[in-house]
């Protein structure tokens, strides 16, 4: 697992990125599976307001929204694309998004006024929907390791990059490789 800091995602794209990294598998950590930890991270991310108290279900709501994207990025990054993860997605999609048009000719989804949980996972879909337009999203992967799943942005110019780490997750699997090859071939 490397640090978001690393090889951060552009523009809001780093929020998907973010809310991805929550869960650090490595660490057995998850940084909103309270509420207050959910609370606090949207607040730092002025996704919602500050006297939010989120209930159990809408830290489960979102904790299944986290891991449908990560289900996306995995499929960035060369894994089938996980039924279940886009079933979820759609029906996060349902939140009430609309088009808003703006004086400057730009036009945005936004999510419509309800709930505040709903009105979050609002705006991440319309940051997954805007950027997988604009041709970014493809480049925000999971890194594919059994005990990391973090998500890293692909700077590579062939968007080939696989690990989020190569001094840690590529060179791990490296070695996983190398072992599996090794009993292979002399049984040991």
């Amino acid at each position: 697992m490397t640090d978001t800091a690393a090889n951060p995602a552009p523009g809001a794209l780093l929020i998907v990125q973010e809310l991805v990294n929550t869960l650090d598998v490595e660490a057995g950590t998850d940084a909103i599976e309270t509420p207050a930890g959910l609370r606090d991270w949207l607040r730092d991310r002025s996704l919602a307001p500050a006297d939010l108290r989120p209930t159990d279900d809408e830290i489960a709501r979102m904790a299944e929204f986290r891991e449908a994207l990560r289900g996306l990025l995995r499929a960035n990054n060369g894994d089938p694309v996980d039924p279940e993860a886009l079933r979820s997605l759609n029906r996060a999609g349902r939140g009430g998004l609309r088009v808003r048009f703006d004086e400057d000719g730009t036009a945005a989804l936004v999510p419509q006024p309800e709930e505040p949980i709903a009105a979050v996972v609002g705006s991440i879909v319309a940051i997954v929907f805007t950027s997988i337009a604009d041709g970014t999203f493809a480049r925000l992967k999971a890194c594919p390791a059994r005990d990391c799943g973090w998500a890293f942005y692909d700077l590579s110019k062939n968007r080939s990059a696989r690990w989020c780490s190569m001094a840690v997750c590529g060179s791990r699997e490296k070695v996983r490789a190398h072992r599996a090859r090794q009993v292979k071939t002399t049984g040991v």
